[in-house]
């Protein structure tokens, strides 16, 4: 008995051992080949002998290939091995499109033969059944160029094979390759592959041939393409002819979006797919739906065209999925429905959609609401979320490059409704410091933005560089706004790009007492000239901007927009520029009297102080105050004091040489800077001309008043070398001459 319990004891020990190990190693690429997504994300370890079938210059990644069985292989660093080598890989197994092994090392065992290409079809590769195998393919090359990989160039071939186009890379950097291959039919060997989008999901397929030898030319083009007879560029449709044997497919999911009349969305689980449709019935989002239609490519992104929807009435919305930016960026939730935070910068109304520009870790997008086509010109209110709040946003994720290899791919929010943005948090309030930023803001705000159409590729990409140059222009146009470019020049930009939006025809504007600016044809009389005001906020317009448009040519929408866009971009830049110069003017002069202030006193006194210094020369101070000023307010009231002081400020200036600057410092007290004198008499022979300016009687509002000032100057250096020095001994002069006026008068002068 105690014999049996003890090998008992030892086989469990044995077995709890066993099950302790590390699972071993797989020992070939068909073990390999064979997992599961779920067996390959369990990472299994591996260890096996293939031969490398393609390697890629500069990068460290492999194709390799035994007997049936290919996969693609990435490896820490470049073993700089060559097709035909036998080599011991070792590494871990990873999930993803087919499982794939990330190599910690590759050694080179001996060089032998390559695996014979196997003709397939284009059939076979699109359904992956040739992966990472070296295959043999024929087709007809539609077009043969060079590109750059990294720091490799890389020739390129579009190749039209029987059921689609393969794209053919070929480690070759000789140019001359490529010629005379437009047209002609060859073979490539090579290993296959497929392209994908950021959700792994096949998008075409392509070939990667190790050199110009793996191409076999079939049959030569007919005469160049360079020698065709020239085509007029509107009748270039006459040779087109398509055969399209794609046959049609079936999908079901549910509905996330839909646009009447041109496309709709759907979703099952993790897989969205983007639908071309002509109906215009009415669906429900979050209803179940069988779609049919035609499977496609567009940009890259998997779509299906012709497409039509039998709408379940099974209603399970799916709940948008939260993600951040970055999480977009890489093209892994294309199509899906999502949410993203983020804080308003811009809020943009057009005739088709309605645009909010979003910031979100300190990048930019765009969250859109498309207006459905009622047939109604009257649209509702644009949703008003406060500029500077933080919102949350659901919609469809749409982007501009379905590469899942290229950083930071640019995306915008398709919303459903204007419900889909919503406040999470109120801006906080702006003050004075920030008037800058919120004004940047509000600018924007004011922006219209580019449409962007996916019903027809060709009209997108048309419409996408009109609207990017425009772009361009405008947000040029504000920066130049609050910067210090001259006005004139900004007006001039106005009307260009205005002209641009009417497709080059001539614009000018005629500012209200002012230039005419832009370009105005000599012969208006020949054109039909349209006009928009430039209206003032307050006040009346400012001017007027003018376009001119063939003769023959019906009025439209566009132009209305175009010039309505102009004026409102002319009016903020008049009337910022007025602001400005108004802010400047109130800073530096006193509003009663339209002299200097105070402020500009001091800041030229110490340009002047700098000055003196550096030449070693000398200038003069002056301090005036006027006598018995606070009597004429008690006596005659405030208004006739004002009077007073504009008309003594006025006596003043007229005893000045152009290069003096007379400054009122506050109340009844003034002071002239004195900048060209030649010794202190000429200083003091200015003042006694300021003292008895106010002998003549002033007379205002049927009173006559007598008035007199007390003056008192000082000289640099030899009174004081800084500001508040002068300032205090001209002073201190001054108020000697008043108390000598005192004591010498028995009583005050009678008014």
């Amino acid at each position: 008995m105690k014999r049996l319990s003890l090998a008992f004891a030892i086989l469990l020990g044995w077995a709890l051992a066993a099950s302790a190990a590390p699972p071993a190693p797989l020992t070939s690429l068909r073990a390999v080949h064979g997992l599961s997504d779920a067996e390959a994300a369990r990472q299994p370890a591996a260890a096996f002998e293939a031969t490398v079938t393609y390697r890629r210059p500069g990068e460290t990644t492999l194709f390799i290939q035994d007997g049936n069985a290919a996969i693609y292989v990435w490896a820490s660093t470049d073993f700089k091995m060559a097709p035909g080598d036998r080599v011991l890989v070792r590494g871990q197994v990873h999930e993803s499109f087919r499982p794939i092994v990330i190599a910690d090392d590759v050694t080179v065992l001996r060089h032998g033969e390559l695996p014979k290409a196997i003709p397939a079809t284009f059939d076979e590769l699109i359904r992956a059944q040739r992966d990472c195998m070296r295959v043999a393919v024929r087709g007809k090359v539609l077009s043969a160029v060079q590109v750059k990989s990294g720091s490799w160039m890389t020739a390129q071939l579009m190749l039209l094979a029987d059921g689609g186009v393969i794209r053919v890379f070929i480690n070759s950097e000789d140019p001359q390759f490529l010629d005379g291959l437009l047209d002609a039919e060859i073979e490539a060997a090579g290993v296959a592959s497929a392209s994908f989008d950021g959700k792994m999901q096949k998008t075409g397929v392509s070939l990667s041939v190790s050199s110009i030898q793996d191409i076999k030319m079939i049959r030569r083009g007919g005469s160049s393409p360079w020698t065709l007879p020239v085509s007029q560029m509107d009748q270039i449709l006459d040779g087109y002819h398509v055969k399209n044997l794609s046959k049609r497919v079936r999908v079901q999911g549910t509905i996330t979006y839909y646009q009447p009349g041109s496309a709709l969305v759907v979703q099952n689980g993790t897989k969205s797919l983007w639908v071309m449709t002509t109906r215009e019935e009415p669906l429900r989002i979050g209803s179940q739906a069988d779609v049919t239609g035609f499977p496609d490519v567009h940009d890259g992104f998997l779509a299906l065209t012709s497409g039509e929807v039998k709408q379940s009435p099974v209603y399970s919305p799916v709940a948008p999925r939260p993600v951040t930016r970055s999480q977009l960026t890489s093209s892994k939730n294309v199509f899906d429905l999502v949410t993203i935070e983020g804080q308003v910068v811009t809020e943009l109304r057009e005739g088709a959609q309605d645009e909010y520009v979003l910031m979100s870790d300190g990048q930019k997008f765009s969250a859109i609401y498309r207006h459905p086509e009622t047939g109604n010109p009257q649209l509702a209110p644009m949703k008003e979320v406060p500029l500077g709040s933080r919102v949350s946003v659901s919609g469809i994720c749409i982007l501009e490059n379905s590469n899942p290899f290229n950083r930071e791919v640019p995306f915008d929010i398709l919303m459903r409704s204007p419900d889909d943005i919503g406040v999470v948090a109120r801006p906080s309030p702006v003050n004075v410091r920030n008037l800058i930023v919120v004004v940047g803001f509000l600018l924007l705000a004011m922006i219209v933005v580019g449409f962007r159409s996916w019903a027809v590729e060709r009209r997108v990409r048309r419409q996408t560089a009109e609207l990017a140059a425009l772009e361009h222009r405008r947000s040029q146009i504000l920066e130049d706004i609050n910067g210090s470019r001259p006005l004139a020049e900004i007006v001039e930009q106005i009307a260009a790009m205005v002209s641009l939006k009417l497709n080059g025809a001539p614009c000018w504007f005629q500012i209200a007492d002012g230039a005419r600016l832009g370009n105005r044809p000599p012969d208006t009389a020949a054109v039909r000239i349209v006009e928009e005001k430039i209206l003032a906020r307050t006040g009346p317009p400012l001017g007027a901007i003018f376009a001119g448009l063939g003769p023959l040519s019906k009025p439209h929408q566009s132009e209305s927009e175009a010039l309505s866009m102009g004026a409102e971009l002319a009016t903020l830049a008049i009337e910022t520029r007025r602001l400005f110069s108004d802010l400047l003017h109130r800073s530096e002069f006193d509003m009663l009297t339209d002299i200097h202030n105070r402020f500009f006193l001091d800041k030229y006194l110490d340009l002047q102080i700098e000055e003196a210094r550096l030449k070693a020369s000398i200038f003069g101070l002056i301090y005036i105050d006027l006598d018995r000023f606070k009597q004429i307010n008690d006596i005659y009231g405030h208004q006739a004091g004002d009077l007073y002081l504009q008309e003594a400020a006025e006596r003043m200036k007229q005893q000045l040489r152009p290069h003096d600057l007379l400054a009122r410092l506050g109340g009844d007290e003034f002071a002239v800077l004195v900048p060209v004198v030649r010794n202190r008499a000429e200083v003091e022979e200015i003042a006694h001309r300021l003292e008895h300016c106010f002998d003549k009687p002033f007379a205002f509002d049927g009173f006559v008043v007598r008035g007199a000032a007390s003056v008192g100057s000082a000289a640099y250096p030899e009174d004081g070398t800084t500001k508040d020095s002068l300032l205090r001994a001209a002073d201190a002069f001054m108020y000697v001459a008043k108390n000598k006026k005192r004591q010498t008068t028995a009583a005050a002068t009678p008014l």
